[in-house]
């Protein structure tokens, strides 16, 4: 069964063609999805666009959110990633979950909102602390708004608290990461295809 996924950096700078820890973590998961056969077909820099603050699907002229709205409900896995900014996931995750509650309204005549039977997991990359709360903040919000979380669905890496040293800038991964990674993937991609094979009933 044909499963296809979407990531989405979160970095709070645009493209600059300089390397991303963030692009880097997404890399590692492309890497461990395709051994599962899913293709992760498009990588969308959120800071690239215009989206505009807001909790519905569209807010208006210049709003760029309808169009990565339908990419991303287009596919079957969501890769949410970015970095940790202040101990928590940075303001451009939180604009992206904030038009996701939008969701909650947009439901079908069975009560099942856009997102139903589709699946998210986490790339998340820092120099301190914060991973676990980032996921967390990820995953509650995520979960509101339809989307279904696997078994150890955070793939996540921090250097050193007060340090210098990127995820981009690390030699190899360190085997944690890596299996942390593969592990993510399997269940993820395992998910997805029992999910489009056997959706949500919804309430009715």
């Amino acid at each position: 069964m044909s499963v296809k996924a979407i990531a989405i950096n979160c970095s709070l700078k645009k493209s600059s063609g300089e390397p991303s820890s963030t692009d880097a973590m997404i890399a590692l998961l492309r890497e461990k999805f395709s051994n599962h056969d899913v293709e992760i077909t498009e990588m969308l820099r959120i800071a690239d666009y215009n989206v505009l603050p807001g909790v519905t699907s569209d807010e208006g002229d210049g709003d760029d959110w309808p169009e990565l709205r339908t990419k991303i409900l287009a596919h079957d896995i969501l890769i949410f990633g970015g970095p940790i900014w202040m101990g928590q996931i940075g303001s451009i995750a939180k604009r992206v979950l904030e038009r996701m509650d939008a969701f909650l309204g947009e439901t079908d005549d069975k009560g099942r909102m856009p997102s139903s039977g589709k699946i998210a997991v986490t790339a998340i990359v820092g120099n301190e602390d914060g991973a676990h709360w980032s996921s967390a903040q990820l995953f509650q919000s995520l979960n509101d708004t339809g989307w279904t979380i696997p078994a150890a669905a955070a793939c996540y890496w921090v250097g050193e608290a007060m340090g210098s040293i990127d995820f981009k800038d690390l030699d190899e991964t360190p085997d944690k990461t890596d299996v942390t990674a593969a592990t993510v993937a399997a269940n993820a991609a395992h998910l997805a295809r029992l999910l489009k094979n056997e959706p949500y009933p919804g309430t009715s």
